[in-house]
């Protein structure tokens, strides 16, 4: 797939998305939460910043999700419930979740897939404790991470055969998901593309419409 100036500009929209959520929950001295590390680590954030939604295949139903791609049919997967993680110094805090599974249809009429989850948190350090994990247990099996930002990294996906990508994003009490597959029997280098562009304006997407408009602003500590 050739790679289009409109994927481009998506990258470049959802980089400078991911930037600004870095800076928003980052301290100005680098004197954030406790085992962050290093300059410029995330800082406390008020929670309530995002809110759970029980429909959030609808979340993507007005936008496209990359240049050609249309969103087929949608299965909600929201949880009310909160469910109880498992936290640092024996702490289990609590999130509720909630997640898309959609069918896209790309520019040539193949099927794609899509998939995401997030986790909504009733607090920042559980949230940021949580994404370490899986980017320390990504990192520990080889899964050839690629970072997108001090928030935020990449990785490559398969579902029985299809080659996909998988983002996920911390910001604030939200820890977000995304994992797209190209069609069977696809080549990764000649999709890996639209991959890219279909979960990165995805996790735009979800992370801008979950986020609460009358929530406090970030303070650093």
């Amino acid at each position: 797939m050739r790679r289009s100036r409109g994927a481009e500009l998506g990258r470049a929209r959802v980089a400078a998305l991911i930037t600004s959520a870095a800076v928003a929950v980052s301290g100005c001295s680098g004197g954030g939460q406790g085992g962050a590390g290093g300059p410029g680590k995330p800082a406390a954030r008020a929670p309530g910043v995002h809110s759970w939604t029980g429909s959030p295949c609808d979340l993507l139903a007005d936008a496209p999700l990359a240049r050609g791609f249309a969103v087929g049919s949608t299965t909600d997967s929201a949880d009310p419930d909160a469910r109880e993680d498992i936290g640092e110094n024996g702490a289990r805090p609590r999130y509720r979740q909630t997640g898309c599974l959609a069918d896209l249809t790309g520019p040539d009429g193949t099927l794609w897939r899509l998939s995401t989850t997030a986790a909504v948190y009733e607090d920042v350090g559980p949230a940021h404790h949580a994404y370490r994990v899986k980017e320390d247990l990504d990192r520990a099996h080889g899964r050839g991470t690629e970072r997108v930002h001090d928030a935020a990294y990449a990785k490559p996906a398969d579902d029985q055969g299809r080659p996909g990508r998988t983002l996920l994003l911390w910001n604030g009490d939200l820890l977000l998901s995304v994992s797209a597959y190209a069609p069977y029997g696809s080549k990764e280098h000649e999709v890996r593309d639209g991959l890219g562009a279909i979960v990165e304006n995805t996790a735009r997407l979800m992370e801008d419409e979950l986020r609460d408009g009358d929530a406090p602003s970030p303070t650093p500590s």
